[in-house]
């Protein structure tokens, strides 16, 4: 299931709960210590220098006990309670460059402004270079409304125990908890909280791929219809065909402007190319479509907009649209099938005339207007944590990805196999689901590249996705 956002107070319950069951304080931070230890391995070298900066709290505990599960790597744990008397030892410390550091100084204890020796002290490892990586929560955020008691560790990711707290979703905390990541089995007892917002786990997908017989055959597995790719942009149309074909569809036709056809087609071996023309409709037996990628010149046919838009109104079969389509999707109708858009902050902004900086300050409200204004479309807003929804219902924060994400062509490679997904009739039963699955597939392409090298581009993006 979902692993809800829960408060500090739901929280403190959830151990409270757990400590009065009988299960020992010590057995669950020897279980995060384990899954604290089981993360860094994946994420580092044999050989590889590690940082632990472990304080009088729990969190510190747990990174003391992650010390201990590290083999082959050269740990170094510093013990801080005081920073004025550790400063020299961190210096010495950082001088080894270690590749990673380990923030367990401050649990969601922390309430109260950090002095100016912690503040000065947290400002030094954050001006180090290596990875950071955060127990729980940065250490100077505080857990219950997110405010930043005077500074606070901005970690690259960090492992929250059990599950995500409602502060650390808020604007002023994103740009220190960077990329979150859920210790969530460590021994507490079953949770009975539950929360209108959520983090995607991989359990959630144990369903999924749906299983192939034997007997199908591509008629059986959906046929997809993309529209993308204009003068200057014929590149999205490739990438997100590319990208659909690894969802693995019976088909996948793709249309593009006349003049584009040459370009695309050279690129695509699988998918069906068409030029369009001013007769075109979707292609017999249709069962889903995405269009928008790539269509961001300015001389775009007036009919084929048209077109599209009547496709967004009455199809029955399933439509996604992204990019330059969102800012002439029709308002106020109340569509045929499943429609889902794919904006990024800056696309949002447009949609609800509004500042990219409300849509990323606000990405719950922001997505619950979008999908009312678009009549309860699905939503995935994409960003640092892309959430998917509508406008009632459950939110859904996305917990994979890397930076390397925040390049052009990620978003249609994302339209694309979200599209060829929606295609097939086994994953339309549960369009929820489905998206999740397909974000999900997504990030975690990003993050097999990132450990294959630190330089990959989008072009790699489709090959390395995984149904």
């Amino acid at each position: 299931m979902p692993i809800p956002v829960l408060t500090l107070e739901q929280m403190r319950s959830w151990e409270d709960q757990t400590w009065a069951s009988g299960i020992a304080e010590s057995e669950v931070i020897d279980r995060v210590g384990q899954a604290i230890a089981d993360w860094l391995l994946r994420r580092t070298r044999p050989g590889d220098r590690l940082l632990i900066l472990a304080g009088r709290g729990h969190n510190g505990d747990d990174g003391r006990a992650a010390a201990r599960r590290l083999p082959n790597r050269k740990v170094a744990v510093l013990d801080v309670s005081d920073p004025e008397p550790t400063e020299a030892e961190l210096e010495r410390a950082l001088e080894r460059r270690p590749a990673v550091i380990v923030d367990g100084l401050f649990g969601i204890g922390l309430n109260r402004e950090l002095s100016e020796s912690w503040q000065a002290f947290l400002n030094r490892i954050n001006r180090a270079p290596g990875l950071i990586v955060a127990i729980d929560l940065p250490s100077g955020l505080q857990a219950a409304e997110g405010r930043i008691a005077g500074t606070a560790i901005r970690a690259d990711y960090t492992l929250t125990v059990g599950t995500p707290k409602t502060g650390m979703l808020s604007a002023e905390a994103r740009p220190y908890v960077g990329y979150l990541r859920i210790l969530s089995d460590i021994g507490l007892i079953e949770r009975t909280f539950t929360s209108d917002l959520a983090f995607s786990q991989e359990s959630d997908f144990r369903e999924l791929p749906p299983r192939r017989r034997p007997t199908d055959h591509k008629g059986r597995r959906g046929h997809l219809s993309i529209v993308a790719g204009s003068v200057g942009y014929h590149g999205a149309a490739v990438l997100a065909a590319r990208s659909a074909l690894r969802a693995q569809p019976g088909l996948v036709t793709l249309t593009t402007l006349p003049e584009c056809y040459g370009p695309v087609a050279a690129q695509l071996q699988q998918a069906m190319v068409n030029r369009w023309n001013e007769n075109w409709t979707p292609t017999a037996g249709t069962t889903g479509m995405v269009f928008g990628p790539g269509l961001a010149d300015p001389q775009l046919p007036e009919p084929l907009i048209r077109t599209l838009q009547t496709i967004w109104r009455h199809a029955e079969y399933p439509v996604l649209a992204d990019a330059s389509a969102l800012d002439w999707l029709p308002e106020a109708t109340r569509p045929n099938g499943c429609r889902v858009v794919t904006p990024h902050p800056g696309e949002a902004a447009r949609i609800l005339n509004a500042e990219p900086a409300e849509i990323v300050n606000e990405p719950v409200t922001s997505l619950r207007r979008i999908s009312e204004k678009l009549t309860g479309s699905w939503v995935v807003l994409k960003g640092h944590h892309s959430s998917i929804g509508h406008d009632r219902g459950p939110v859904w924060f996305n917990a994979t990805g890397t930076p390397g994400l925040a390049q052009g062509g990620s978003g249609d490679v994302l339209a694309g196999f979200l599209g060829g997904l929606l295609a097939q009739p086994a994953y339309q039963k549960d369009p929820g689901l489905t998206l999740r699955y397909g974000v999900w597939q997504h990030g975690k392409a990003a993050e097999r590249l990132a450990e294959a090298r630190r330089n990959w581009i989008v072009e790699e993006l489709p090959d390395a996705l995984a149904t």
